[in-house]
């Protein structure tokens, strides 16, 4: 099957005059099953991305979201209204729409989803809420809730959700990544790795049966963690014997450089307007 990833939202752009980066995340995949929209971006990027690289968005199989917050869900309604084929199935966790918050530098921010169930389905969304292992169509699949089982991958503490005694870590339980049965392993596509990029993969290695990792492309959320579990996700990475490995996002230049020190040519990445193919 042949397949083809378009990066349409994402922090960087280079010589793609016209096209626009945010800090946010939105990938086309086109298959010989049809086309998914992988996360939305922040909403400002999206339309206007997918108009400058020729991208239609109208004939899309479904929208799928990694997890609630605001920069992969903020262009969900531009992309539902985009749909011509009506309802547009939506893909997510039950989680979606739980409000989520940043506390960073002494302030609060709502970071969930921006719009209302209810103002999504009046534009034509119909939702599918998984949290397991779910197939999207023949060969691609959606991870459902990832197992934390690595010692190393804690996460984020200033990403907060609600409680009666005030905030608390948010797991992020909703995280969740594409899987590609892809001809010469698994292709899998990131997030954010709120569950943790090495839990992802290994998941995905359960889950398929495939112990081939071809390519991984996404977010690692390894920028803002500890020293030692960016150094031990790089080694544990190292062991897996990725053949592409294109990260964006979430990762920051620090962790990339590290990275392209490690996986020098199979090492890429991923930004605005790149074409990856299996």
């Amino acid at each position: 099957m042949a397949i083809s990833a378009t990066i349409l939202c994402e922090n960087t752009v280079f010589s793609n005059i016209g096209a626009i980066a945010e800090h946010g995340w939105s990938v086309l995949l086109e298959t010989g099953h049809g086309n998914f929209l992988f996360d939305t971006g922040q909403g400002k990027a999206l339309l206007n991305n997918a108009r400058y690289f020729k991208k239609d968005l109208s004939i899309l199989n479904g929208i799928v979201l990694s997890h609630n917050h605001i920069d992969h869900t903020g262009g969900l309604l531009d992309a539902v209204q985009m749909a011509a084929k009506k309802p547009v199935t939506v893909y997510a966790h039950p989680n979606l729409f739980n409000p989520a918050y940043l506390i960073r530098g002494g302030t609060t921010k709502f970071i969930g989803v921006p719009f209302s169930r209810a103002e999504l389905e009046a534009h034509g969304a119909s939702f599918s809420f998984n949290t397991e292992f779910t197939e999207l169509a023949p060969d691609i699949y959606l991870t459902g809730e990832v197992p934390r089982l690595t010692g190393f991958e804690q996460g984020d503490d200033d990403i907060v959700r609600k409680a009666a005694e005030g905030y608390m870590k948010d797991p992020v339980i909703d995280d969740q990544s594409i899987i590609i049965r892809g001809r010469q392993g698994l292709f899998i596509i990131l997030g954010c790795s709120h569950a943790g990029i090495i839990n992802i993969l290994s998941h995905a290695r359960k889950k398929t049966g495939e112990e081939r990792i071809h390519t991984v492309i996404g977010g690692t959320h390894l920028w803002s963690v500890s020293e030692e579990q960016k150094e031990k996700t790089i080694q544990a990475l190292k062991r897996m014997g990725i053949e592409r490995l294109g990260v964006s996002h979430c990762t920051g230049f620090e962790i990339s450089r590290r990275l392209i020190g490690e996986f020098g040519q199979r090492f890429f990445y991923c930004n605005v307007g790149t074409v990856v193919e299996d």
